[in-house]
């Protein structure tokens, strides 16, 4: 198995998981927050999914300004969205070749380090497990209690 798709087999153990989170989220808690301080709901999804779609389109394309891009959408279901970013990013992870995982990305001006697309796709990772966590408190607070394990493999 070569590394993308070892990669994506672990995007997909955490991300399986946020996406059965969100899809416990109804429309009328999309402005749910757990505290007065905390993102809603619907704020937390979405910058989950856009921002791992951002770190994968930096890492396909070695170009670091598209991480600051704003992506505009128009889809407000947030099950909907979870499902196309989830799919868009797979794609592109899927796309990487082993060498893409050892290439350096001159990260420095969002960053402050040079990181390899390996290191650098560990931080999506890091990013999401640490908001997925952040997902099951908000959804519980919703009054959910069922719900899945933290990871789910295969």
């Amino acid at each position: 198995m070569n590394r993308a798709n070892q990669f994506v087999q672990y995007f997909l153990a955490h991300r399986n998981v946020t996406v059965e989170l969100i899809n416990k989220i109804e429309k009328e808690y999309y402005d749910y927050k757990p505290t007065p301080t905390s993102m809603p709901a619907k704020d937390l999804v979405t910058h989950m999914l856009f921002t791992f779609y951002k770190f994968a389109k930096v890492a396909k394309s070695g170009n670091p300004a598209l991480f600051r891009e704003k992506i505009e959408e128009t889809e407000t279901d947030l099950q909907k969205l979870a499902e196309a970013y989830t799919e868009k990013t797979k794609s592109l992870l899927e796309s990487l070749t082993d060498e893409d995982f050892d290439r350096m990305l001159d990260l420095t001006q969002i960053f402050g380090a040079q990181l390899s697309v390996a290191q650098f796709l560990q931080s999506a990772m890091d990013h999401e497990i640490h908001h997925k966590g952040q997902l099951f408190v908000y959804v519980r607070g919703m009054g959910h209690t069922e719900l899945p394990l933290f990871i789910k493999r295969g």
